[in-house]
């Protein structure tokens, strides 16, 4: 990799100020590439489904039917072969944002986010029911981090800088600043301070800039809501946040499902995008604002009168095709999708408060902004994202507050009958504990053979009771382990047990503890603790492995507890800029 000049390194390191010029190139570089990606994904549409550059796909009245399940029928196909040739060329798993910051320290591979962008531009393009968020942010992150090893910056200040990215990409990609910046803030570096404000801000404002002066306008929403929003207006905007949680759970599930059939059926995963994309084209011929993410048909639907059969059918169809998109293969993300299933959900809400006569009818145009913010922090999370997004988009303080309750319902709810977002649980789904974007990688670099002692007193297990209190008088040590005639762990002596037992025809091993309880040295310190807790002990042995057991080291659990201290202190003081 190459290196930036050593003196534009230091300068980098030694102020902040720095580092804010540099996040204002890396939004300049990813506002440009916001707009390529844009653009490239329109111009599959336009020679693929037949369009002209001014329209937008899912907002078309018709489509042609043969393009319209031909395209992402065969271009699933095309997906899974491309898709199965660069995984050989590049077999290595690829990162995005949240596991890169919360795992390797904002580390990530710039081959494998552009081949992530490749796959993105290609699902969308071919029609999958996915947004471009995805890629957007992934190559964001991608540049900012490469940028950032290039400057070899502070880890603190690696994250920081991947935030940066996503937080430019977030912004170009909707027109709103503020929404990027705290996106970058709640899901990829995972905590707010006064000193990551400045950077991230910059490059979300730059990146925005940039696309408009580029002639890019992605997210085109003009939302036109009351001034005013009643009290009671709010039993129906809590009750929605709760059916919005609830539509975000069965999607994320949904997701889940789908990849299990397509396990269980033995189809081999490079020709699951086509059937994937079968199911998503033949949805579309109802309509075609069930391909792509929704861009276009999102206004389309928030600004004029659908009928609500209408309307609850494309909620279902919208789901189906999302989460059948993402489970077949389909490269992309949900952000987009959300924000048109929400408006969606939030139209056929208000129309069925109005088909059951209540005295009070709350605007079709309240309801479609809390579905579309409500069912985003489900699926993506972030509730103060989505309130700056309605903020940015609507103009209306008092319908930033109603959506900001909302969210919160809305998240609650998710939390308390799932624990997921739509990011995490996937991560879940590996195996990862991942829960935020919160930096929790030193802790899997600080293992049990990193902590343990080596310097141990140890004991054959047949060594009788009388023979032990001569060589291991009290005040000697605390505990002595016990091994067995093939030099193999058998337990812990307690040194004041042995010299309380007053029974001189006991040997070591009837007096031992903790015998079948063992650390590792791969073992993390959070897995250590656990054993300590478990165990109910303040130490245990650490051997080479569960099958020859031969003890290498100790470990106490102050010390464990201690070192656990003392580096998250110094994880927090990086963070706070201290």
């Amino acid at each position: 990799m190459l290196h930036a000049p050593q003196v534009l390194r230091a300068m980098v390191r030694a102020d902040e100020i720095w580092l804010v010029v540099l996040a204002a190139f890396l939004g300049c570089g990813t506002g440009v590439a916001v707009y390529l990606m844009t653009n490239a994904a329109q111009l599959f549409h336009q020679t693929l489904f037949g369009i002209s550059p001014e329209q937008r796909l899912s907002a078309m009245d018709y489509v042609e039917p043969l393009r319209t399940v031909l395209v992402p029928t065969l271009g699933g196909l095309l997906l899974g072969v491309v898709s199965l040739g660069l995984a050989r060329l590049h077999p290595r798993r690829s990162v995005d944002p949240i596991e890169a910051n919360a795992l390797f320290g904002g580390r990530m591979s710039m081959n494998g986010s552009l081949i992530v962008v490749l796959q993105t531009i290609m699902s969308n393009g071919f029609g999958a029911s996915i947004g471009l968020e995805a890629g957007y942010t992934q190559i964001g992150s991608a540049i900012a981090s490469r940028v950032g090893q290039a400057f070899r910056v502070r880890r603190s200040d690696l994250r920081l800088l991947v935030g940066c990215g996503a937080a430019a990409a977030i912004s170009g990609a909707f027109n709103a600043p503020l929404t990027g910046a705290f996106y970058a803030f709640e899901l990829v570096i995972g905590t707010y301070t006064l000193g990551t404000f400045a950077p991230v801000a910059v490059a979300a404002l730059v990146s925005q800039a940039v696309v408009r002066a580029l002639g890019g306008n992605i997210f085109d929403l003009v939302a036109y809501v009351p001034n005013s929003i009643e009290p009671i207006d709010y039993i129906p905007i809590l009750a929605l946040g709760m059916l919005c949680a609830l539509l975000g759970v069965s999607i994320m599930r949904g997701v889940t499902i789908t990849e299990d059939l397509f396990r269980r059926s033995k189809v081999p995963g490079w020709l699951r995008p086509m059937i994937g994309g079968a199911a998503v084209g033949c949805m579309a011929l109802l309509t075609p604002a069930v391909l792509s993410s929704g861009h276009g048909a999102l206004s389309l639907y928030f600004s004029n009168f659908m009928p609500l059969r209408w309307l609850a059918l494309l909620v279902v169809l919208k789901a189906l095709g999302s989460a059948i998109s993402i489970g077949s293969g389909f490269r992309g993300g949900l952000f987009f999708a959300s924000l048109f299933l929400g408006v969606l959900l939030g139209k056929t809400f208000a129309g069925a408060l109005a088909l059951l006569g209540t005295s009070h009818v709350i605007s079709p145009a309240v309801c479609a902004m809390v579905g579309m913010s409500g069912l985003a922090v489900a699926i993506i999370g972030g509730p103060l994202t989505m309130g700056f997004l309605a903020l940015e988009a609507t103009g209306s303080l008092p319908m930033t507050v109603a959506v900001l309750a909302a969210c919160v319902v809305s998240s609650v709810t998710v939390r308390r009958t799932f624990g997921y977002s739509f990011a995490t649980w996937r991560f879940h789904l590996r195996g990862e504990a991942i829960r935020s974007a919160v930096d929790i990688g030193w802790m899997r670099t600080l293992t049990v053979g990193r902590m343990m002692r080596r310097d141990m007193r140890t004991v054959r297990a047949d060594t009788p009771l009388p023979a032990f209190r001569r060589d291991f008088p009290l005040g000697a040590t605390q505990r002595v382990i016990a091994l067995d005639e093939d030099d193999r762990y058998a337990g812990i002596v307690l040194l004041a047990e042995a010299h309380a037992d007053g029974d001189d025809g006991h040997r070591a091993r009837d007096i031992v503890h903790y015998a079948d309880t063992v650390l590792l040295p791969q073992m993390t310190i959070k897995e250590a603790v656990a054993m300590f807790e478990n165990a109910e002990s303040d130490a245990l042995v650490v051997v080479d492995n569960a099958k020859d057991r031969h003890v290498i080291g100790l470990l106490t659990e102050q010390y464990a507890l201690r070192r656990y201290s003392e580096e998250l202190d110094r994880r927090r003081r990086e963070l706070s800029g201290e």
